[in-house]
């Protein structure tokens, strides 16, 4: 029985000492092969529809990097950032870009943590014309220091557009400083990029009309709540919360307000985190009136999201114009 047992135990911790050195060696074969990612090849003829904003010409549908940045808002399953960033790697981030452009997505579209920002770069060099859309993530104090340091320093880098993070926006329109997002937006535009205001809660849109903040776009979230996981409705508190999962408060008041809205909304969080399938969210956004939908995609996921947006774009019905 003793030896039995031993011998077992032999096999199963060779086996599995013959993979995890399977994997390691695949794994930093990967990161050796980042260099050499296939370039992006020319979009198709039936390449995504696209709008402009500002001075860009945007794709219907933008790439959206929490995927690439790891953090995929999966709620309680913290296990999922982990395997993301396991799956993601260097290698792995360039052919997903080049993938997006292949696949006619000239945008993308996220904040600025370093490696990332380092492989957008490394795609350009390798030929990539993807276009970013970022926002920085300094403080944004009324002296705008840290804040124009960093939108200078994404511009240098690349950025073809700025937008105002939500972390940021979200509490500056609790606390009555719109003006401070005003003045946020005017640093970047001095800069001749356009510029957007991002943000999780409504009433950031309604106060920046108000004010008439001069953004060139909105980055807002919008999603149904016809999903299994969706709150219930005592559940609803805040603009979003991670547990349970909803990043839009109050759907339809979003379709009202954005009727009234004549800048370009990009739409995001058009899945809740996943918990949508993609044929019904972005067809219920476009025909809301989202102008554009930023979508967090895995590379394996990029032409079936494609082939659903174009589905879902084809005859469109909207009550609120297209406004890019």
């Amino acid at each position: 029985m003793s030896s039995g047992i031993n011998r077992r135990n032999f096999i199963r911790n060779s086996i599995a000492l013959t993979a995890g050195g399977a994997l390691a060696a695949g794994l930093s074969g990967r990161k050796a092969a980042a260099d050499d990612a296939p370039k992006a090849a020319p979009a198709p003829a039936d390449a995504l529809p696209l709008g402009k904003i500002g001075k860009l010409q945007v794709s219907r549908m933008l790439l959206g990097g929490n995927l690439l940045s790891h953090y995929t808002h999966s709620r309680d399953l913290q296990y999922v950032y982990a395997l993301a960033a396991h799956y993601n790697t260097e290698a792995k981030i360039l052919e997903t870009l080049a993938l997006a452009e292949q696949h006619g997505i000239n945008t993308m579209s996220m904040h600025n943590p370093p490696l990332p920002m380092k492989l957008l770069q490394q795609h350009r060099k390798q030929g990539g014309k993807m276009q970013w859309i970022i926002c920085p993530t300094a403080n944004i104090a009324p002296d705008m220091k840290d804040h124009e340091f960093q939108v200078k320093e994404l511009i240098d880098q690349g950025a073809d557009a700025i937008y105002i993070w939500g972390v940021r926006s979200d509490p500056l329109v609790q606390q009555g400083k719109v003006d401070l997002i005003g003045k946020a937006v005017e640093v970047a535009k001095k800069y001749n990029v356009p510029c957007g205001v991002g943000c999780h809660d409504l009433n950031v849109v309604i106060q920046c009309e108000k004010a008439q903040v001069p953004a060139d776009f909105y980055i807002k979230t919008f999603h149904h709540h016809r999903y299994p996981s969706a709150p219930k409705p005592e559940q609803v508190g805040g603009p979003l919360s991670e547990v349970p999962g909803y990043w839009c408060k109050d759907p339809k008041a979003h379709i009202e307000t954005m009727k009234t809205v004549e800048k370009p909304w990009i739409a995001f969080k058009t899945m809740a985190a996943g918990a949508i399938q993609p044929k019904d969210a972005f067809r219920y956004c476009f025909e809301s009136g989202a102008d554009h939908i930023l979508v967090g995609m895995f590379d394996f996921e990029i032409a079936e999201d494609v082939k659903i947006a174009k589905a879902a774009l084809d005859g469109v019905t909207r009550q609120r114009p297209w406004r890019s």
